[in-house]
């Protein structure tokens, strides 16, 4: 269900762009081996879209920008797929990508710097990090294993591998811990709370 309001949100997001994709300031990504266009084709299953459209749907807190944080984000440099990477590494691809598109050096990459940075032929780096997971755990299984190897019309008992097993430990993990968490809600006073020096025996 989170998965199809994702897509959904999505959609409605993209459409517009998509339609509209015949204007000057909005003309079509192209060329396969950019990395936006991977991105786009391996992490949001849209191979058909815009740089207005890319840059909104990255403009995670909606603020017209990109600040560091996002960059990282949108590279997936946070990821568990690129925990083994250093941090002197992923400053350097925020770095980089602030130095393409960062016209003003204000530290962040405004959509007008961007729009303005890809008419004249720039584009986001690939650094080798892979095609940027950004997504929760939800959506990264959805896109990456169940979309892939799964249907609407599979059943529970053929979920069978390891990565449908792993992210069902996850699900019920969190399940527990959300009963744990709800017992302590309605105790009055939660003993494991009270600092030792404080306790009565």
């Amino acid at each position: 269900m989170k998965l199809f309001v994702l897509s959904a949100s999505l959609f409605a997001l993209l459409s517009p762009s998509l339609a509209h994709s015949g204007h000057d300031e909005q003309a079509p990504l192209s060329g396969e081996s950019d990395w936006a266009t991977r991105h786009m084709t391996e992490e949001h299953h849209i191979s058909n879209f815009d740089p207005g459209a890319f840059f909104t749907l990255h403009d995670f807190d909606s603020s017209l920008s990109w600040s560091a944080d996002e960059i990282r984000r949108m590279y997936g440099l946070d990821d568990e797929s690129n925990k083994g990477v250093d941090e002197a590494k992923k400053a350097e691809v925020v770095r980089k990508t602030l130095e393409i598109f960062d016209r003003d050096l204000d530290g962040v990459i405004e959509r007008a710097e961007w729009m303005d940075g890809w008419r004249e032929g720039k584009r986001l780096e690939d650094f080798g990090l892979g095609p940027g997971h950004h997504g929760d755990d939800e959506y990264e299984y959805e896109i990456h294993h169940f979309e892939k190897y799964h249907d609407e019309n599979t059943k529970e008992e053929d979920l069978t591998h390891p990565e449908d097993i792993e992210h069902f430990r996850k699900h019920d993990e969190l399940e527990a811990a959300a009963e744990r968490q709800e017992q302590l809600d309605r105790m009055p006073i939660v003993e494991q709370n009270i600092p030792q020096k404080f306790r009565r025996y």
